[in-house]
């Protein structure tokens, strides 16, 4: 297994990733985008991606993180491999790397304390749309 930062080359081991795990660089564009960011690391062998860090939301002082494992690789060290080398390269551009995820995600939380980010505040997610209504028990409404 090689852990290093992706390069342009890499774009169909990333597009090689299963749909499920598409949402890693979708706020890159695609594949292409994320892999020609310089804002990624992944662990590969024999030309595939088992897990891959990469910065999810780029702002002026943070850079929100995110990775993905594929699921027969997790628990392997891989994210945390592929997370340092990323905070890394965040602190070298002079920026300070950000961690978010729910509260309830125990596993994220882990990975997130092991790679040694600290819980600065929790928050709610809100959300509204088709997704929500879905689940939305019918409640009548007196005006």
């Amino acid at each position: 297994m090689t852990v290093r930062r992706l390069t342009p080359e890499d774009v169909p081991a990333l597009a090689g990733l299963h749909s499920e795990n598409a949402w890693i660089h979708a706020s890159w564009g695609g594949p292409t985008g994320l892999a020609a960011s310089g804002h990624a690391w992944a662990a590969f062998a024999k030309g595939r991606i088992f897990s891959v860090a990469c910065t999810y939301f780029l702002g002026s002082a943070y850079e929100d993180i995110a990775v993905v494992t594929v699921p027969d690789h997790r628990r392997g060290s891989l994210a945390l491999a592929c997370v340092a080398g990323l905070t890394a390269d965040v602190r070298a551009r002079g920026r300070t790397a950000s961690w978010c995820c729910s509260r309830d995600d125990r596993p994220s939380r882990l990975l997130a304390w092991t790679a040694g980010f600290r819980l600065t505040r929790e928050y709610l997610h809100h959300a509204t749309g088709r997704a929500l209504a879905s689940r939305a028990r019918a409640t009548p409404v007196r005006v």
